[in-house]
């Protein structure tokens, strides 16, 4: 099963200004192939007429073979493959394309500081605030990792996902990510969800141990969690009393 789509979750409920869908339309706006795949097809019903012819020719645009290719991961849902195949196009996994590359983008050239590492933090968020909010948005999937860790702390929720949802984050970044007090409740319930990330024992332990994890979630992981970080939890007061005294009953269970 692929990864939860936050940022379509935007798009359904209606809360997405027209021109940041005019540029997912595009394919200028590109988080994870899965995850724009669903977002241009959504974008098919959009009530805006150049919406959605926009967002037809982009996905008409995509070689057959590529989509083809991408349609035989295990991963790809349901609703993905039947869309497709009422177009004519079926999952080939003898096809070996990286489909990434064969998505379509605006044509509008990157802004180079995007990808840039060597900016110091200043200067990064000094070059963020003179951005527009699509230009964010943008900035959040394919910038720097200094962008990203920035942007995943947004106030708007939209941006955050975004930073979550970009193809550069790898689990280290993650791993950071999941112990930060200053990120949203919605991004910590992101990484919760994504059963890959969920496997790293590190990403769930900081999740485990992060004060902002909604209790429930924390309560969850507890089962995951090593004896020896159990015992630390147990006596861990930055962390909820419910999960604290949890962990020092599991701890003694343990030792049964």
């Amino acid at each position: 099963m692929s990864a939860p789509s936050p940022l379509l979750e935007f798009f359904k409920r209606g809360e997405v200004a027209r021109d940041v869908r005019l540029l997912a339309a595009q394919g200028g706006f590109a988080p994870r192939a899965d995850e724009q795949l669903s977002i241009l097809v959504h974008l098919l019903d959009d009530p805006d007429p150049e919406i959605r012819q926009t967002a037809d020719g982009t996905l008409t645009s995509i070689p057959v073979q590529a989509l083809a290719a991408f349609l035989a991961k295990p991963d790809i849902s349901i609703d993905l493959r039947e869309f497709f195949a009422d177009r004519g196009i079926f999952p080939d996994g003898d096809v070996v394309i990286d489909f990434d590359k064969a998505l379509i983008d605006t044509g509008e050239e990157d802004d180079p500081d995007l990808e840039n590492e060597s900016l110091d933090r200043d200067s990064v968020l000094q070059k963020l605030q003179k951005m527009t909010f699509p230009q964010r948005l943008k900035a959040a999937v394919k910038g720097s990792k200094e962008i990203r860790m920035i942007l995943v702390r947004d106030t708007n929720k939209m941006i955050a996902a975004a930073a979550m949802s970009s193809p550069k984050m790898t689990e280290q970044d993650v791993e950071g990510i999941a112990g930060m007090a200053s990120v949203s409740e919605d991004v910590l319930r992101f990484i919760a969800h994504n059963r890959a990330w969920i496997k790293n024992y590190k990403i769930t332990l900081r999740l485990c141990k992060n004060p902002k994890t909604p209790i429930a979630i924390s309560m969850n992981l507890l089962q995951r969690i090593m004896e020896k970080d159990l015992k630390q939890m147990s006596t861990d007061r930055n962390i909820p009393e419910p999960l604290r005294i949890a962990a020092r009953k599991k701890a003694v269970a343990n030792l049964k």
